[in-house]
């Protein structure tokens, strides 16, 4: 059996890396009691597969996790009771939202995943300073950057993995209160980043709080839709029974 959790990360817990949020994870559901399928070899460990990398300082609101079950094992094992017996393990600031069974045969996390949405806080500019660089990126045809990658210069346009950026929540009277962005960045073919986009805007910005708010993937049947990877893997597994 496979199960997808979904999992918030906020407060002083988002500077614990990906790779510790893995040890988390391995120990609390062993704590859980969860009957959890292992590898083979000299070194077995419990069978895990994460989505995208959350960046070390970064919060969300939707993480996800693909955990294997022993089948002979899980029989009478309530998926819904899964997400409560995790949470109560895991340390301040995280917690499993919702969990699912999902077909053993899905593709996994990060092939799924298209497109991620963010909160991101800026200070130290002023509103309409903020709402020129967004209107410039949006208008722009393309964005082109060089970048190295091992040891080479590449040449990127980064405009068509922008699919959406907008400002709210800003605050006229005080010019340098809080502006906060909200964009849905693409994860295919290649990533963007949130500090990438934020240095091709003009001014360059630098990001105070961020907190990735959904990941997204597309319908198989029809990419103008979307879903977030727990109610497309459910609404899959439906059509297989």
């Amino acid at each position: 059996m496979i199960i997808r959790l979904q999992f918030e990360k906020l407060g002083k817990v988002r500077f614990t890396s990906h790779r510790d949020v893995a040890r988390i994870f391995g120990r609390c559901l062993r704590r859980a009691g969860l009957p959890l399928a292992y590898s083979q070899g000299y070194s077995p460990r419990p069978k895990l597969a994460f989505g995208l990398a959350l960046p070390t300082g970064y919060e969300s609101l939707a993480e996800y996790l693909d955990i294997e079950l022993v089948d002979d094992q899980s029989v009478g094992l309530e998926v819904a009771d899964i997400a409560a017996r995790v949470s109560k393990t895991l340390p301040q600031g995280m917690v499993v939202t919702q969990a699912v069974a999902i077909d053993k045969n899905a593709a996994s996390l990060q092939q799924v995943v298209t497109s991620c949405s963010w909160q991101i806080d800026i200070v130290g500019f002023a509103a309409n300073t903020v709402s020129s660089a967004v209107a410039q990126v949006l208008e722009a045809q393309s964005l082109v950057v060089n970048q190295e990658r091992k040891g080479k210069i590449i040449t990127t346009d980064l405009r068509p993995a922008i699919l959406n950026l907008a400002t709210c929540a800003i605050n006229e009277a005080e010019p340098n209160s809080t502006v906060r962005l909200v964009a849905e960045l693409a994860t295919q073919p290649r990533s963007l980043r949130v500090s990438e986009l934020l240095a091709v805007l003009n001014p360059p910005l630098h990001a105070h709080k961020v907190c990735r708010l959904q990941q997204w993937t597309k319908n198989e049947n029809d990419e103008s839709e979307r879903s977030d990877p727990l109610r497309a893997a459910s609404s899959a597994l439906l059509q297989i029974l």
